[in-house]
């Protein structure tokens, strides 16, 4: 039991910092240009240098709600973590991690709405750049959605022996 509840904390570190780097790093769409590749984030647009990303007054709206809902789900997820490590010392033999659960679930949606709003708004265009393709960074978010999906539901499964 002590394994597996070691792995899950393991595992949940690791959806913290892949949602940190997701969020941080400016790599969600690569393409290439005259002067090399070119690459945009939730907040930037990088050459050589990094700009303020431009975006249509049609697509404004999007792009903050993908910015607000993957730093939605960096708090839920650092709170479910605190969380877990609070109902492990303070739950009782046999007491499930339900709040820990529902948490972690409320982080996946979450990271299945900013990265669904990106994917259907912005899959596919770089400005000034083409042949646009994902980059590490929209990788990370949907691998990030996997694994908070996993970890929410073995939270509510999970029994504290």
């Amino acid at each position: 039991m002590l394994v597996l509840l070691a792995g899950i904390f393991v595992v949940h570190i690791a959806t913290v910092i892949m949602l940190f780097v997701s969020t941080i790093a400016n790599v969600w769409m690569v393409g290439s240009s005259n002067f090399g590749t070119i690459s945009t984030g939730l907040w930037l647009l990088c050459n050589k240098t990094c700009i303020q990303l431009p975006v249509s007054s049609g697509d404004e709206a999007s792009l903050k709600a993908v910015q607000a809902f993957m730093i939605l789900s960096i708090i839920f997820s650092v709170v479910a973590l605190f969380l877990f490590i609070i109902q492990l010392f303070t739950l009782e033999k046999g007491k499930r991690f339900y709040m820990t659960g529902a948490v972690m679930l409320v982080c996946w949606m979450c990271i299945l709405i900013a990265v669904s709003i990106y994917t259907a708004r912005f899959t596919g265009t770089v400005a000034y750049s083409t042949d646009a393709h994902h980059g590490y960074c929209f990788i990370l978010a949907w691998i990030c959605f996997c694994f908070s999906f996993t970890i929410g539901i073995l939270y509510l499964v999970l029994r504290k022996k």
